[in-house]
């Protein structure tokens, strides 16, 4: 033990001595990560002395994937899985106690994976928040797959811990100084944001107010483009089929149709979960680029000359709503056309007969018919314009039969 603690003084790397099965004592190695601080050894061989340490004695810290690691002692040992449960809560209370304060000291994903543990063993508030604390710092140097912490409260519905998320990037938007709010760093965490959200939108139990609280806590400035929030909020719209429509305003007012590009413009524009008021915007948006480029001059002009070439194409949309307009009326008029000839029946070509009445000698009155101004012909000659009784024309009908040859050949 004493040649240990000599070698140390001497400077021996770290992995040397942390290989020994002594080190598994979190005290001594508390009391000799002192040793070394007091030395005046920078913060971040520190943090990498911490990490070497706790990715070897707890594989939840590791980032190989757990079939490539190795069995630890917390592992081997035969005890309970409550008493393992107590010691590796201790262990991560411990560790969290001995962090360097300094930023980067600690890789951020490393500091992901020891909230998760904690989390998921129930470490007290305190040390978990000062957990938090340390990520948000750094939340731009994050990983999707170490932000996905599950939910390990049984009072949470859903499977991702969103409300974890919330914290941290509220945490990082308050952080005033240390380039915290620079540009680069935002843009990172908003990226990051949105590609969670789309993760995360999967969930059917995840509610509305979380999705909105999530996705409405970054500024309007910190997104270049809107495309990652848009498929975030399709995705949502996909499972969750039963949204009414206000939250589907609600959520595309989360949009801002400017900044989707062609590719997502298109997309929205033909999708049918979204309100028609949301599509309508993304169309007016879309229009307004090609129009700002049609009208960007080559050269430096003047705002009258930008009035003047605005005027003209507004006059051309008018013209053209009125030509559209023009068109509509047309093809109106010709649909009641068309409506007035279909109820005058199949025959519709053929001038209906005019029934009139007359009054006979007698007092009485009876029906006539009026024949059009085409004439008849039949064998006996043309008969014109005339008024007949109805037994006149029976009597001329049956005379007609007897004389016409076409009658005498029928088979009647």
């Amino acid at each position: 033990m004493m040649t240990k603690q000599s070698d140390q003084a001497d400077g021996c790397s770290s992995e040397s001595w942390l290989d020994d099965a002594c080190i598994l004592d979190i005290d001594f190695f508390v009391k000799t990560l002192s040793g070394i601080k007091s030395k005046g050894v920078c913060a971040d061989l520190i943090g990498s002395v911490i990490t070497h340490y706790a990715s070897k004695w707890l594989p939840e810290l590791s980032s190989i994937d757990v079939a490539e690691r190795s069995l630890t002692q917390f592992q081997e040992s035969p005890e309970s899985v409550a008493v393992s449960w107590m010691k590796k809560r201790f262990f991560v209370e411990t560790l969290v106690g001995v962090l360097p304060p300094e930023k980067n000291s600690i890789p951020c994903n490393f500091l992901l994976r020891l909230l998760r543990t904690a989390n998921m063993i129930g470490v007290e508030a305190a040390f978990r928040s000062e957990l938090e604390k340390k990520i948000s710092r750094q939340l731009d140097e994050a990983l999707l797959k170490e932000l996905m912490i599950p939910s390990f409260n049984h009072t949470c519905g859903t499977l991702l811990d969103v409300e974890l998320v919330i914290r941290l990037v509220n945490e990082f938007l308050s952080l005033n100084g240390e380039g915290a709010k620079s540009g680069a760093a935002l843009l990172k965490v908003a990226k990051l944001v949105d590609s969670y959200l789309a993760e995360a939108a999967i969930d059917a139990n995840l509610s509305l107010s979380e999705f909105v609280a999530l996705a409405g806590a970054l500024p309007p400035h910190a997104r270049t483009t809107d495309d990652g929030l848009y498929r975030a909020i399709d995705t949502y719209l996909k499972a969750h089929t039963g949204v009414s429509k206000q939250a589907r305003k609600r959520l595309c007012r989360l949009i801002d149709s400017s900044k989707l590009t062609r590719e997502a413009s298109l997309h929205a524009a033909q999708n049918e979960r979204l309100p028609v008021r949301a599509v309508l915007q993304v169309l007016f948006s879309e229009q307004t680029k090609l129009n700002h480029h049609r009208l960007e001059p080559a050269r430096c002009v003047s705002r009258r000359e930008m009035v003047g070439n605005q005027g003209k194409e507004i006059k051309k949309l008018k013209e053209e709503v009125v030509r559209l307009q023009s068109q509509c009326n047309a093809m109106q008029a010709q649909m009641e056309k068309m409506t007035e000839k279909r109820k005058l029946g199949f025959f519709w070509w053929k001038k209906p007969a005019i029934m009139a009445t007359s009054t006979a000698r007698g007092g009485g009155s009876r029906s006539v018919e009026m024949n059009s101004t085409e004439d008849e012909n039949d064998d006996n000659g043309t008969v014109g314009l005339q008024a007949q009784t109805p037994m006149h024309v029976r009597t001329r009908l049956l005379k007609a039969k007897a004389h016409h040859p076409k009658w005498r050949r029928s088979m009647s």
